[in-house]
């Protein structure tokens, strides 16, 4: 079999395969045709002449240069409408990949600094989440995500205005501007959220050192880790992410376009998995940096020669880390088993 029909049949198997979604933005999957059509809506002006402007300004040289663009592309969302486009559009992506269940991150201040209130967001957000329910079959958790670049306080006044809202939520996380930002700046408001019982999650080790990862883990209490990528260069860090199975949620795209890695041949997720971690493929910001989860999988098969063995076991990860019920995750993990015996 020559390598081009070995690639193309992994990528078979990446479509065939029911996956879970467990680091995705949802403002990060604005379109830029979307973008134009909610600024013309509201009459928004957009320093851009085109969607096709839109679409080439996304080239960035740091997380923050992404940040950037990412909050004005936000400043189109307006009302309900515009939120449950949003998701709905996203929902069904994930019906078209074949990803089953997906815990998506949203910034209520990207939204609450313009004016924006958890009235008009979260029933947009419910009604495209119940009927991706009804009509799709794919199951969604929303983790409420605090700016780092903000301060504690807003975080835990944030965390508040969220409380009508609570059933809503499964967990909350951390993300923004990592560098100077550590995990230990939130210890309160995640030992608030932990009491309130929601699960944990933190970006942490993307461009920030491995004692970012340290922090959320100790101090932040964290069930998982975002990204996680720079774990490696700790060997003591790498030990415990493995005993403990820590899972990484990794997002190979995004590290390329924000320049973690310069080129995709380099990305160390094989690295990770081979050295016993529980890491798994996510897409991030998929209309910024160019691709879904799939897109992402088929980075990797393109460049890192990727095995079957390596697809399932990313995908079983998937499930296994996310914050499913043990019987629907059995029930998945079968499912994926029955499709790969091997």
């Amino acid at each position: 079999m020559s390598t081009y029909s070995k690639m193309s049949k992994l990528k078979q198997l990446i479509q065939q395969l029911p996956k879970a979604e467990l680091h995705l933005h949802i403002e990060g999957t604005l379109e830029p045709a979307l973008m134009w059509s909610l600024a013309k809506k509201h009459n928004i002006d957009l320093p851009f002449s085109s969607v096709e402007d839109i679409q080439n300004a996304y080239q960035f040289n740091n997380l923050q240069s992404f940040l950037d663009l990412y909050y004005q592309g936000a400043d189109v969302l307006r009302d309900q409408d515009d939120f449950f486009e949003l998701m709905w559009a996203y929902l069904c992506k994930c019906h078209e990949q074949n990803i089953v269940h997906t815990e998506i991150m949203f910034d209520p201040q990207t939204h609450t600094q313009r004016g924006i209130t958890y009235d008009v967001f979260m029933p947009g957000f419910a009604k495209a989440i119940d009927k991706a329910k009804t009509e799709l079959g794919v199951s969604v958790y929303l983790i409420l995500s605090f700016l780092r670049h903000l301060s504690e306080d807003s975080a835990i006044a944030t965390l508040q205005e969220a409380q009508p809202y609570y059933s809503m939520i499964t967990a909350v996380g951390l993300d923004s501007a990592e560098l100077n930002n550590p995990p230990s700046k939130f210890q309160r408001v995640f030992a608030s959220a932990g009491s309130l019982g929601f699960k944990l999650v933190a970006h942490a080790g993307e461009e920030g050192p491995p004692e970012y990862v340290w922090e959320a883990i100790n101090l932040l209490k964290v069930d998982r880790i975002d990204h996680g990528v720079r774990s490696i260069e700790d060997p003591k860090l790498m030990a415990y992410l493995k005993q403990h199975q820590v899972p990484l949620t990794v997002c190979p795209l995004s590290n390329l376009k924000l320049c973690v890695v310069d080129d995709m041949s380099e990305h160390n997720i094989v690295d990770l998995l081979n050295d016993g971690l529980c890491v798994m493929v996510n897409s991030d910001d998929p209309s910024y940096f160019g691709g879904y989860l799939n897109e992402n999988f088929y980075a990797l098969v393109d460049k890192l020669s990727l095995t079957e063995q390596d697809i399932v076991k990313l995908i079983s990860n998937s499930i296994s880390a996310s914050f499913l019920p043990e019987q629907q995750k059995h029930e998945w993990l079968t499912r994926i088993q029955h499709i790969c015996p091997s």
